[in-house]
């Protein structure tokens, strides 16, 4: 699917698209990452390792998990995390050595109350059921388990918010052409509209089941961190 030209798929046709769309722009996808973040997601994946707040040994998923950065934070403050995710082709590219499944995560392949932590990087506005996947991690982890939920946002500031979008509608597509494909980096700045407002992504992930529920923007405004706790 063309999703550059096309207006944004839904339900099992945006499965489907997302699905084949990563597995093309995996095998350069961090590099491609670091150039347009200017190395940020980096520092931003440390601060969601940093807020779960697992003692270490806690067993950790990430979930859409791609090639594995969040993993790798994972493992270097000593959790134990396993991924996640539906791209062959994204598992196949990763730098890390935890355990990896080719799964949905709409149907994780785990017992109910198994689990410490649950991370997501930049991947909730690529998923079809956002409320199902809350109930999903909410079945999955322990009481009292801890979510990380990181995802792309808008700065609240009028000209950090003009700069944010000249710079990921203009440019964004423009680099990841250039590095890898120019469709798909043209579709990722356009899928920013799939995520509802932060509020009502606070509301559907307490409906799952948590509580302590916080969104925090991350410098400068261009990504958002959502927490929580299973009750």
């Amino acid at each position: 699917m063309d999703l550059e030209h096309n207006q944004l798929p839904q339900g099992e046709e945006k499965s489907k698209a997302v699905q084949e769309m990563f597995d093309l722009i995996a095998p350069r996808y961090d590099f491609v990452n670091r150039i347009m973040t200017l190395r940020l997601d980096v520092r931003w994946r440390k601060k969601t390792v940093k807020a779960l707040s697992l003692p270490p040994e806690s067993i950790v998923m990430d979930l859409a998990c791609g090639t594995g950065d969040f993993c790798i934070e994972l493992e270097k403050s000593g959790m134990i995390p396993i991924g996640f995710d539906f791209s062959f082709g994204m598992l196949k590219a990763s730098r890390s050595f935890s355990r990896f499944t080719q799964a949905d995560v709409l149907q994780l392949p785990l017992r109910s109350n198994s689990i410490d932590g649950a991370t997501c990087g930049f991947a909730l506005r690529n998923l079809t059921e956002l409320p199902a996947f809350f109930e999903e991690v909410a079945r999955v982890l322990k009481p009292g388990g801890k979510i990380g939920f990181l995802d792309v946002a808008e700065p609240e500031n009028r000209l950090l918010n003009w700069g944010h979008h000249l710079y990921f509608d203009r440019i964004v597509p423009k680099v990841g052409g250039f590095f890898s494909d120019k469709s798909a980096y043209s579709y990722l700045p356009k899928s920013f509209s799939y995520l509802p407002p932060y509020p009502e992504i606070i509301q559907m992930i307490e409906q799952a089941g948590f509580e302590h529920v916080q969104r925090k923007l991350l410098t400068p405004g261009s990504a958002q961190l959502i927490s929580g706790e299973k009750v």
